[in-house]
C-alpha cells in the first residue's frame, strides 16, 4: 500500500481531551454519579508489626448513618486465587482482614461505611483496635538481606586488582512516594455475582480486573473495570491495592454500591513506593579512562511478606563498554508495605549510582566528563551480545553540549561564582528499556465517515487519548476531529500496563494496524465497486487524505469514505488491530543526555536548578506538545528525587513521620526556573510498527545525577546521599 500522507502525527497538537479536564467535565474514579452510594472509610493500624487482639465497633455502630464495620472478625474468607497475571511480586499477598496479623503501620484493619463521608469518618475514628505488638524491622542498614541475585562477566577482582585507576564508592537513595495529584480511590458495585468497580488504575483489564476476579474467585467476565482518566499515577496504580478489595467486600457485605477514597496520609503505606537503596560500587580503568571493570554491590527495601524487585542491575552491564562486572543485588525483608515501579523505576536509581561514578572518575584523571562518557560507547549491548536497533548517544552528547553552552564550563570545582552563589554544571547520561507488549484496538468506521477507536488502556496524563487519536487519524486518513479514541474499560480490548513507556509502542501499534487493515478494506471495497470512481484501480496507489479515497498521482480521481459506504448500503466497517511483538533480534533502549547548572549558597548551602536540558533517542515522536510535557515533568520528577524528596519512617513503631505534603517536600514552580527539551531526528522501526521507544521513563533518568554533578563541581563537595541536603553540604 502507499505510505499514508501524515497530517497529525509530528504536530504539536493540544490535548483533544484537555478541554473536558480544564472545565472539570474528566470523570476521575471517585467522581462518577452512581445510585445510591454509601461511603467507606479504612481504619488503619497504628502497631508496625503483632497481633489485632480485640476490636470494639459499639460506638461506631451507634452512630445514625452507619451501615457497617467490616474486620477480620466478620469477613467470609475470600478465595484469593493465584493471579499469575498480574503485577504482584512473589510471596504471600496482603489478605484482606483475613486474619489476625498485623504486617506493617497503616495496615487496613477494619473499615467502616456509612451513608454520609463525614459519617463514615467519624464512625472509623470510633473504632477500638487493640494489638500485641513488637518491634518492627524499618531500618534497611540494619536488617538481613535475602540472598541475592547475581550477574558477572570477565573477572572483576582480578581487574580491579591490575587498574591503573580504582575508586571505591558507596551512594544512598531515600525512598520516594508516589504523589499523584488524584488521590486512589475506588466505587464499587455488585448486581447479582457480577461487579463493577470504578477503579483509579494503570491496568484495567490485567490489573484490577484480574486481581478482583481472584480475590472473590468469580469468573474474569463477571468484573468490569471502569477508568476513563487517571490524574497522575507515577506507578502507584500499576497494581490493585488493598482498598480497592476493601471496596468490594464493602458493598457486597452491605448490598450497596460503596465509595472509597484514601487521604492523602494514607497513601505513604498503602499505594508503594520508590525503595530505598544502598549501593556501593567498585569502578576501575586505565591511565586514559577506558572503564576495565566494575562491581555493584546493590540493597534495597522490600516487604517481609513480598519480594519487590526492579530492573537496577541493567544499566551497569550495557551502558558502558566494560569487559568484567560483578553484580549483587540483595532485597532486605522489612516490616513495611510492599514497594511499586516509581517513574523509572530501577534505571534512576542506577544511573544516579554510575553517572555520579563516572563524574568522579572524570574528576580523578582530570578528563572532561562527556569525553569520558565518549571514550567508553560500546559497539553492542555486551550484556546480550545483541546489536543496538538504534542508539544516538553520542549525538546527545554533542547536541546537549552545543545547546547548554558546556564549552563555557571552568573544569575546576569551585571556580565559578555569582556573588554568594557557587555555580556549576553537570551532565548524565540516561537509558530506559524500550518494552513492547501485546495489544489489541477495536477500530469502526461510520457511514458518516467518523471513526472510534477503542482499547482498554489507561491515560495517567502523557496524553494517550490525543497520541492515538493522531495515529489513527492519519492511519485512516481522516483529520483529528472526525476520531474518537476512547480507553478506560475491560469491555475493551485488551492492553497491557500503562507504565514502563510501553503505552504508545504497545496500543499505538496495535491502533496503526488495526486502523491500516480497515482503510485497506475501504479501498479493496472501492477498486472493487463498478460504480466507484476507483473501480479498476491499483489499490497500492490509493491513499486517504480528509476521509477521501484517491490515487495518489490523480488526486481528481476519487471518493470519499461516506460516499462509498452510503453507496454500499454500509452502516459501518470494524476490525480489530491485534500487535504481538517480534522476537527481539537487537537490543532496544531509550538514551538521554541531561545537562544541569546549579547555584549553591556558599554560606547557607542552599541548592537552586537554574537551567536543566535534556537530549533524548526517543524514537519517533508522535507528539511533540505532550513530548515536551512528558519530558519537562520528568525533569521536574529528578530535581524533587535530587533535592528534596525524602520519606522518612519512625523506626520505632514504622510510622511514616512525613506522610503529607507540608512534610514530605516537592518541587514547585520557583523550583523549576529554565527547563527545555530536544529529541534526537529518527525512529526505530525494529522496535514496533510505528517507530517509537517510549519517553515516559527515560526523561526522569539521568536528572539526579545530572544535579548531583553539578552540586559537586559548584562546591567540590561530593555528596553520595539523596536528597542533597543543606545540612549535607555545610
Amino acid at each position: 500500500m502507499s505510505p499514508q500522507p501524515q497530517a497529525a502525527v509530528g504536530a504539536p497538537l493540544s490535548r483533544v481531551d484537555g478541554r473536558l479536564k480544564v472545565t472539570g467535565r474528566a470523570t476521575f474514579a471517585a467522581e462518577h454519579d452512581i445510585d445510591g452510594v454509601v461511603h467507606a472509610v479504612v481504619v488503619d493500624s497504628s502497631v508496625g508489626l503483632g497481633r489485632i487482639t480485640g476490636i470494639d465497633t459499639r460506638a461506631a455502630l451507634a452512630q445514625p448513618g452507619v451501615l457497617k464495620v467490616i474486620s477480620h472478625l466478620n469477613t467470609p474468607e475470600l478465595a484469593y486465587r493465584d493471579n499469575a497475571g498480574s503485577n504482584n511480586p512473589p510471596g504471600r499477598r496482603l489478605r484482606v482482614f483475613q486474619d489476625d496479623q498485623v504486617l506493617f503501620h497503616g495496615q487496613p484493619v477494619a473499615v467502616a461505611v456509612a451513608t454520609t463521608l463525614e459519617g463514615a469518618q467519624h464512625a472509623a475514628s470510633l473504632v477500638k483496635v487493640s494489638y500485641d505488638a513488637e518491634k518492627p524491622s524499618t531500618d534497611l542498614t540494619a536488617a538481613k538481606a535475602d540472598e541475592p541475585t547475581t550477574y558477572a562477566r570477565g573477572d572483576a577482582d582480578k581487574a580491579l586488582q591490575s587498574a591503573a585507576v580504582r575508586l571505591e564508592m558507596t551512594y544512598r537513595a531515600a525512598r520516594n512516594n508516589h504523589n499523584p495529584m488524584e488521590p486512589h480511590a475506588t466505587i464499587a458495585r455488585w448486581d447479582g455475582d457480577r461487579l463493577t468497580v470504578w477503579d483509579k488504575t494503570q491496568w484495567v483489564v490485567g490489573g484490577t480486573q484480574t486481581e478482583l476476579a481472584a480475590v472473590f474467585g468469580i469468573p474474569l467476565e463477571s468484573v468490569r473495570v471502569i477508568s476513563p482518566f487517571v490524574g497522575g499515577g507515577f506507578g502507584s496504580a500499576l497494581r490493585t491495592w488493598p482498598h480497592t478489595t476493601i471496596a468490594a467486600l464493602a458493598a457486597r457485605e452491605t448490598g450497596r454500591p460503596v465509595k472509597l477514597v484514601l487521604t492523602r496520609r494514607q497513601l505513604y503505606f498503602g499505594t508503594g513506593f520508590r525503595p530505598a537503596y544502598e549501593y556501593k560500587v567498585r569502578l576501575g580503568s586505565d591511565r586514559r579512562g577506558r572503564l576495565t571493570a566494575m562491581t555493584h554491590d546493590v540493597r534495597a527495601e522490600t516487604s517481609s511478606y513480598e519480594t519487590f524487585t526492579e530492573a537496577v542491575l541493567v544499566p551497569g552491564q550495557m551502558l558502558y563498554s566494560m569487559p568484567n562486572v560483578q553484580q549483587a543485588y540483595s532485597t532486605v525483608p522489612l516490616d513495611v508495605h510492599t514497594p511499586l515501579y516509581m517513574r523509572g523505576p530501577g534505571y534512576a536509581t542506577a544511573s544516579f549510582v554510575i553517572e555520579s561514578a563516572m563524574d568522579e572518575l572524570a574528576h580523578e584523571l582530570g578528563v572532561d566528563p562527556i569525553e569520558l562518557r565518549r571514550r567508553n560507547e560500546p559497539d553492542d549491548d555486551q550484556s546480550s551480545g545483541l546489536p543496538f536497533s538504534t542508539r544516538r548517544l553520542r549525538e546527545c552528547y554533542t547536541t546537549g553540549a552545543r545547546e547548554f553552552g558546556w564549552d563555557r564550563r571552568d573544569p575546576r570545582p569551585r571556580s565559578t561564582r555569582d556573588g554568594d552563589w557557587l555555580i556549576g554544571m553537570g551532565m548524565a547520561a540516561g537509558v530506559y528499556d524500550t518494552v513492547r507488549v501485546a495489544a489489541q484496538a477495536r477500530v469502526r468506521l461510520d457511514a458518516d465517515g467518523t471513526a472510534v477507536v477503542e482499547a482498554a488502556s489507561s491515560d495517567m496524563g502523557p496524553g494517550t487519548y490525543t497520541s492515538q487519536t493522531q495515529v489513527a487519524a492519519d492511519a485512516l486518513g481522516l483529520t483529528m476531529r472526525t476520531v474518537t479514541f476512547r480507553l478506560g474499560d475491560s469491555l475493551m480490548p485488551p492492553t497491557p500496563p500503562h507504565g514502563g513507556s510501553m503505552t504508545m509502542a504497545s496500543v499505538g501499534s496495535a491502533v496503526q494496524i488495526g486502523c491500516d487493515q480497515l482503510r485497506e478494506q475501504a479501498i479493496k471495497l472501492a477498486v472493487e465497486d463498478e460504480d466507484s470512481p476507483l473501480y479498476g484501480a491499483d489499490a497500492d496507489t490509493v491513499v486517504v487524505r480528509s476521509g477521501r479515497l484517491h490515487v495518489k498521482d490523480d488526486p481528481a480521481r476519487g471518493e470519499t469514505y461516506r460516499q462509498l459506504l452510503t453507496r454500499n448500503n454500509r452502516s459501518h466497517l470494524d476490525t480489530l488491530g491485534s500487535y504481538t511483538p517480534a522476537e527481539a533480534r537487537f537490543s532496544m533502549f531509550a538514551y538521554n543526555a541531561t545537562f544541569a547548572e546549579v547555584a549553591v549558597d556558599a554560606r547557607l548551602g542552599l541548592v537552586r536548578v537554574r537551567r536543566l536540558l535534556g537530549v533524548y533517542d526517543a524514537g519517533r515522536i508522535i507528539s511533540p506538545k505532550l513530548a515536551d510535557s512528558q519530558a519537562l515533568g520528568g525533569m521536574v520528577g529528578g530535581i524533587g528525587t535530587a533535592l528534596l524528596e525524602h520519606t522518612v519512617t519512625d523506626h520505632r513503631d514504622g510510622r511514616i513521620v512525613n506522610a503529607d505534603l507540608a512534610n514530605y517536600l516537592v518541587p514547585v514552580n520557583a523550583d523549576v526556573p529554565d527547563l527545555r527539551a530536544i529529541y534526537i531526528d529518527g525512529e526505530d522501526r525494529e522496535a514496533d510498527p510505528i517507530g517509537v521507544k517510549g519517553l515516559g521513563e527515560v526523561v526522569h533518568v539521568g536528572v539526579a545525577p545530572a544535579i548531583a554533578n553539578a552540586v559537586f563541581h559548584a562546591t567540590g563537595r561530593r555528596i553520595r546521599e539523596l536528597p542533597i541536603t543543606a545540612e549535607a553540604l555545610l
